[in-house]
C-alpha cells in the first residue's frame, strides 16, 4: 500500500525537543548580546540515535539565518585511539575557511604554537623542543584567546559532536575552555553518547567536572513518546501511518528515533516481516539490502574510521573510479552513508550503523582491511592531512598485526601527538609501542634509533644518532609523557621500574636521570618534598663525568634549595650546577642554575653582584623566547627585587611578566607573576590593584600553589581592612591549597605571621604566642630574613599590646625571649631588613614598657627612605603615641599623616586606632585647634563609655568573667553581661578577647608592675 510513496529517512518535521531548542536559543542570544558578549557553554547527552545531531542542526539552521558563524568538528574513532584534537583541528579549519583574514589576525604572533591544532597557520615547532608542564596550558590558552578574538566582532557557534570518543587532549582543552572563556560571542556545544558511558569510561570524570561548573548548562534528550514517534513517521512517509504501524514501529523503537527512521524505512522496503528485534540487525538490515558493491563499500569505509578521504577509499576498495561512484552513490542515496561537509569523504551519515557494520567483519577480514589501509597510506601519504597521517597510519598496521611495520608506526605517531603536546595521546602509543617491542623482528628494533622518537631519551655517553632504541629509552619517553599529561600514578610506575632495570644494567647515569623523574613525580603527587629522591640522585652522579644529567640533577637540586633552605650548601649547589651546564653545552640547565645562583647570592648578602646575574639571564631569556625560562626569570627576580625592597624595580618586571605570559599562553606562570604584583602593590600602597591582581591569579591559576598564594594575599588585605572573618576563611583557602606535604619556608613563615596576627586581632593571646613557637620551632635558615622579620616583628607587636593582660603572662617571659633569640640570627645586609629590625626592636621595648620617641623616630626614619606607606603609618602612630606627653605638636603632625594614608588604603584597624588615640589625647586630626587635654584623660569620655562601663571593661581587661565582674561590681551577673555586650558595641568589636587586646593596646589603664619593672603607660 505503501510501496509508491515517497520516504525520507530524515523526517522533515522536527519532532519534539522544543523546550530544549528554547535552551539552545536563550544561549544564541545571550552570547550576541551586549557589547562584549557572553559565552555560553552547553553540553548534550543522549543514547545513540536519540536525535542530537538533528537538535543541533536545528539550531544551526538558527543561527545561520542571524548571520552566526557556524564551526563543527567530530572526535574521531580510529582503532582505540582517538585523534588528538581532532574536533578543534576540523572546526577551526572550518573558521579559516569562512574568516581567514580575521582568523590570521586573531592568531598573530602565535602562529607557530597555534599550528599544532590548525596547520594551515605555519610551521610548528619542531618535535626535539623543550617540553615542560606548562606546554599543554600554553596551547590552550591561547586557543581560547584566538577564540575569544574570532567571536569579539561576530557570534561563533563552534560545536564539537560524538565526545564519547574524543582523546584526553580533546576533554582537557574542552573543559579549559568551559572554565575560562570570559568573553566574546561565542556558543560552544558538545555532544556525547551517553549509554557508551559507562562507570569506568574516561569522560565520566569530565562530566562530573562540568557538572560542578555553574556556567554548562547540560540537557540530557529522552526517547519520544507515542505521539512524537507518530508525528516523525508521518514526516518520513509523507502520509499519515496507520495506528496499528505506529503501536508496533514505537514497540520496536522504544521511542529512539533513529530507530523509527530504520524501521519506517525498512517498512517500504518491505523488509518488516521476519525483523530481527536485535539492534545490529535492525541497524544491518537496509545495508544489506544494497547492491554487492555498495554493500563492500560500506564495509570498507567502516573499518577505515569515522571518515575516509575519497582517494584513500579509491586505493583501498581496488576498483574502478566508476564501479567505486556508483556503489557511492547507491550507499549515499540509501542514506547508509554521506558525504563530509568538506566534499573530501564519505561517512556513515549515523555511527550506530557503522559500529554495526564493523561488528560484522570476520577477524581475518578485519585485519586485510586494515593492511590494505596501511599500505595505500604508506604509498601515497598525501592521501591524507598531514595532522592525521601519522596517528592513522600507526592504527591501521597496528590493527593489521603487524608489529614489523605497527613499531615504528606508532612510534612515529607518538612523536606527533608530543609535538602537539598531546601528552595523554603519546602515553597511550608509547604503551601500544612497549607492548610491541618484544614482538617486532630483531632488525626492526637495530634500525630505531633514540634521536628519532625519543626526546627524553636519558643520556649515556653514546650517541642517539647511531645508538639502537632501547626499551629503556620508551620506558623515559613514557614517564614524561604521563608526568606531562597529568597521569602521575602511572608515571610513578613505569619511573619506578625504570630505575629498576637502569640499575641491572648498572647504568648509573641512567638510574639518576629517573630517581630525579621520581622526585618530580613524588613533589605534584603531595607525597613528599622530592629531596630524598634528589639527595640519592646527586649520590649516584657524584664522581661521573660532567653530564646533560648531572648537570640537570645539580640543577633541581639548587632549585629545591632555594626555596627549602636557601643558604651556604645551596649556594655551592647552584655553582656547580652552572659549571656542570657549560661544560656539556646545556644552555637551559645553566640558565636555569644562574638565576638560582643569582637569587642565593642576594641572600648572602651580595645584592648587587646576585641582581646583575639575574637580570643577565633575564635579558638571554628574552632573546631565546624560551617560555619556560622566561616564566622562571619573571616570578623569582622580581620575587627578589621585592625581598630587599625595591617593590617598583619588581613592578617594571612583573609586568614585563605579565605581556610574556600571556604571549605564550602560559596561565600558570601568569598566575605566579600576579601573585608577585600583588605582593609589590600591596607595599607600594596600591591596595585596590592588589585586591584585582590577586582575584585574577586565583581564577586562573591551574596548580594549588599559586592558587594559595593568591588566598594567602587576599587573607593579608582582609586583615589590614579589618575584615576578620574573611582573612580567617582566606587563610583556610592558603592552607588547603599548599598541604602539609611540602613545607617551604616562603610560604609557612608568612602563613604563621598571618595566622598570628589574626589570633591577636580576635583577643585569642594564646593562640598567637603559639602560631610564633611552631614557627620559631621551625627555625629561620639563612636566606628567610625577608619572611622572618615581619613575623618576628608581629610578635613582639603582640607582646607589647598585652602587656599586663593577666591571661598572657604565664610565657611571657620566655616568648620574648624566643623573639630576642631569633633577632640576633637575622641579616640586615639591606635597608628594608634594616627597617624592620628597627621596628622590632621598638616594639620589643614598649613591651617592656621601655620604648622611647627615640626609639620610634630611628625606626621611622629607616622606612621614609623606603616606598612602605602603611608600614610607616604604623610606625608613625606608636611615635606619636610616644611623643604625645612631650612634643604635643609633632605627634599630632604624625597622627594626621598617618591617619591620612590609613584613611586613603582603607586600613580600617589602623584608622581607627589612630582615632582612638587621638580621642584620648583629645587631638583634632583635622586642622581645626583641637582642645587642651588634661594630664591624665580617663578612658571613659573618650570611648564613648559610662563610669560603669570604664570599670566594667577594666575587669575584662584582667580577664574576669561575668560572674566575677558581678562579684566585684555588686551588680548581678545579667546587669555585667548587658554591660559587657553595651561595651563591645562602643568600641566595635565582636568579642571579650577583642575588648581586651584593645584595652591593652591603647593603654587605657595603668599595666602593674611585671617582673619588677615598672610599666608606665
Amino acid at each position: 500500500m505503501l510501496g509508491s510513496v515517497e520516504t525520507r529517512s530524515v523526517s522533515p518535521v522536527f519532532v519534539g525537543r522544543a523546550g530544549e531548542l528554547t535552551v539552545l536559543g536563550d544561549a544564541l542570544t545571550r552570547a550576541a548580546t551586549g557589547s562584549a558578549g557572553e559565552p555560553q557553554a552547553l553540553l548534550i547527552g543522549g543514547e545513540a540515535g536519540v536525535g542530537k545531531t538533528r537538535l543541533v542542526e536545528e539550531l544551526l539552521t538558527e543561527a545561520c539565518s542571524s548571520e552566526a558563524v557556524v564551526a563543527v568538528g567530530g572526535c574521531v574513532e580510529i582503532g582505540a585511539d582517538g585523534l588528538p584534537f581532532a574536533p578543534f583541528s576540523t572546526a577551526l579549519r572550518a573558521l579559516h575557511r569562512q574568516l581567514p583574514k580575521e582568523l590570521a589576525a586573531a592568531a598573530a604572533g602565535q602562529e607557530d604554537e597555534l599550528a599544532r591544532l590548525l596547520p594551515e597557520l605555519g610551521e610548528a615547532p619542531a618535535a626535539h623542543m623543550r617540553h615542560d608542564e606548562e606546554s599543554t596550558a600554553r596551547l590552550f590558552e591561547l586557543t581560547a584567546r584566538l577564540l575569544e578574538r574570532v567571536a569579539a566582532d561576530r557570534t561563533v557557534v563552534l560545536v564539537l559532536e560524538d565526545m564519547h570518543w574524543a582523546d584526553a587532549s580533546t576533554r582537557h582543552l574542552l573543559a579549559y575552555l568551559f572554565r575560562t572563556l570570559r568573553r566574546g560571542r561565542l556558543v560552544v556545544i558538545a555532544t556525547y553518547r551517553s549509554d557508551d558511558v559507562h562507570r569506568r569510561h574516561p569522560l565520566r570524570p569530565f562530566l562530573a567536572e562540568l557538572d560542578r561548573m555553574r556556567t554548562v548548562q547540560r540537557i540530557e534528550l529522552t526517547r519520544f513518546n507515542r505521539g512524537e514517534v507518530h508525528r516523525q513517521m508521518a514526516g518520513i512517509l509523507a502520509t499519515e501511518p496507520e495506528p496499528a504501524l505506529v503501536d508496533r514501529v514505537f514497540e520496536r523503537s522504544d521511542g529512539n528515533a533513529f530507530f523509527v527512521e530504520e524501521l519506517a524505512c525498512s517498512i517500504v522496503e518491505d523488509c518488516l516481516t521476519g525483523l530481527s528485534d536485535s539492534l545490529r540487525d535492525i541497524l544491518l538490515v537496509r545495508i544489506e539490502a544494497l547492491p554487492e558493491d555498495a554493500q563492500r563499500i560500506a564495509r570498507i569505509v567502516a573499518e577505515g574510521g569515522s571518515t575516509v578521504e575519497y582517494g584513500l577509499l579509491l586505493a583501498v576498495a581496488r576498483m574502478s573510479e566508476d564501479d567505486l561512484i556508483e556503489a557511492l552513490r547507491a550507499a549515499v542515496g540509501a542514506n547508509i552513508l554521506q558525504a563530509t561537509p568538506d566534499g573530501d569523504g564519505y561517512r556513515f551519515r549515523h555511527s550506530l550503523a557503522r559500529e554495526a557494520v564493523s561488528d560484522d567483519l570476520l577477524p581475518g577480514e578485519r585485519s586485510r582491511l586494515n593492511l590494505r589501509y596501511a599500505q595505500a597510506l604508506e604509498a601515497d601519504p598525501s592521501l591524507v592531512r598531514d595532522a592525521e597521517r601519522a596517528t592513522r597510519l600507526a592504527s591501521y598496521w597496528y590493527q593489521a598485526h603487524d608489529p614489523a611495520k605497527a613499531l615504528p608506526a606508532v612510534l612515529s605517531a607518538s612523536v606527533e601527538a608530543r609535538r602537539r603536546h598531546a601528552y595523554a595521546e603519546q602515553l597511550s602509543l608509547l604503551g601500544r609501542a612497549m607492548e610491541l617491542w618484544d614482538t617486532a623482528p630483531d632488525e626492526v628494533r637495530a634500525a630505531l634509533r633514540p634521536v628519532d622518537y625519543a626526546e627524553a631519551y636519558p643520556p649515556c655517553g653514546c650517541d642517539p644518532a647511531t645508538t639502537p632504541l632501547r626499551f629503556l629509552d620508551l620506558m623515559a619517553e613514557a614517564s614524561v609523557a604521563g608526568r606531562l599529561s597529568g597521569e602521575r600514578e602511572g608515571a610513578l610506575k613505569i619511573t619506578k621500574r625504570g630505575q629498576r632495570l637502569a640499575e641491572a644494567e648498572d647504568d648509573p647515569l641512567r638510574t639518576a636521570w629517573f630517581i630525579l623523574q621520581r622526585s618530580l613525580l613524588v613533589s605534584a603527587l603531595g607525597r613528599g618534598d622530592g629531596w630524598a629522591e634528589l639527595a640519592e640522585a646527586q649520590e649516584l652522579v657524584r664522581g661521573l663525568p660532567p653530564s646533560a644529567v648531572h648537570a640537570e640533577v645539580l640543577a633541581e637540586a639548587a632549585g629545591w634549595g632555594m626555596v627549602h633552605d636557601p643558604g651556604p650548601g645551596s649556594l655551592a649547589t647552584a655553582e656547580r650546577a652552572v659549571q656542570y651546564a657549560r661544560m656539556v653545552g646545556e644552555e637551559d640547565n645553566e640558565l636555569r642554575a644562574r638565576l638560582i645562583l643569582g637569587s642565593l647570592t642576594v641572600d648572602a648578602g651580595h645584592v648587587e653582584a646576585g641582581l646583575a646575574e639575574m637580570y643577565a639571564v633575564k635579558e638571554r631569556v628574552v632573546a631565546l623566547a624560551a617560555p619556560s625560562l622566561v616564566g622562571r626569570t619573571h616570578v623569582n627576580l622580581p620575587s627578589v627585587l621585592e625581598g630587599i625592597g625595591r617593590s617598583r624595580a619588581s613592578v617594571e618586571v612583573l609586568t614585563e611578566g605579565v605581556e610574556l605570559s600571556r604571549k605564550y599562553g602560559l596561565l600558570d606562570t601568569e598566575a605566579w607573576v600576579l601573585n608577585n604584583l600583588a605582593e609589590s602593590y600591596f607595599s607600594l600602597g596600591r591596595w585596590t590593584d592588589t585586591a584585582e591582581v590577586a582575584g585574577r591569579a586565583a581564577r586562573i591559576a591551574l596548580s594549588p600553589k599559586p592558587r594559595g598564594y593568591a588566598a594567602f594575599k587576599c587573607a593579608v588585605l582582609a586583615l589590614e581592612q579589618g575584615d576578620l572573618a574573611k582573612a580567617a576563611e582566606y587563610l583556610q583557602a592558603a592552607r588547603e591549597h599548599f598541604g602539609p606535604h611540602d613545607p617551604m619556608p616562603q610560604s609557612s613563615i608568612p602563613m604563621h605571621t598571618l595566622a598570628l596576627s589574626i589570633a591577636a586581632a580576635q583577643g585569642r593571646v594564646l593562640d598567637a604566642r603559639a602560631e610564633f613557637e611552631r614557627a620559631a620551632k621551625a627555625g629561620f635558615p639563612p636566606g628567610t630574613q625577608r619572611y622572618g622579620w615581619p613575623l618576628l616583628r608581629a610578635a613582639a607587636a603582640l607582646e607589647a599590646d598585652t602587656r599586663g593582660l593577666p591571661a598572657a603572662e604565664p610565657g611571657r617571659v620566655e616568648a620574648l625571649d624566643r623573639i630576642r633569640k631569633a633577632a640576633t640570627s637575622m641579616v640586615t645586609a639591606v635597608p628594608v631588613w634594616m627597617a624592620h629590625e628597627r621596628w622590632t626592636r621598638a616594639e620589643l621595648l614598649r613591651a617592656g614598657g621601655e620604648d622611647t620617641a627615640l626609639d620610634w623616630a630611628e625606626a621611622a626614619t629607616a622606612f621614609e627612605a623606603l616606598e612602605r606607606p602603611y608600614d610607616l603609618a604604623r610606625v608613625r602612630h606608636r611615635w606619636a603615641e610616644a611623643l604625645l606627653q612631650s612634643h604635643r605638636a609633632q605627634a599630632t603632625d604624625l597622627l594626621r599623616q598617618a591617619a591620612a594614608t590609613a584613611r586613603e588604603l582603607g586600613a580600617r584597624p589602623l584608622s581607627e586606632d589612630i582615632a582612638l588615640l587621638a580621642q584620648r589625647a583629645r587631638v583634632s586630626l583635622t586642622d581645626e585647634p583641637s582642645p587642651p587635654t588634661p594630664a591624665a584623660l580617663p578612658p571613659g569620655p573618650a570611648l564613648g563609655l559610662t563610669r560603669r562601663e570604664e570599670d566594667v571593661l577594666r575587669l575584662v581587661a584582667a580577664g574576669r568573667s561575668n560572674r566575677q565582674i558581678a562579684e566585684e561590681l555588686f551588680i548581678s551577673p545579667k546587669t555585667a553581661s548587658v554591660h559587657v555586650s553595651n561595651i563591645l558595641a562602643k568600641l566595635g568589636v565582636s568579642g571579650r578577647g577583642e575588648a581586651a587586646a584593645l584595652a591593652h593596646r591603647l593603654r587605657l589603664f595603668p599595666p602593674p608592675d611585671v617582673g619588677g619593672v615598672a610599666a608606665s603607660a
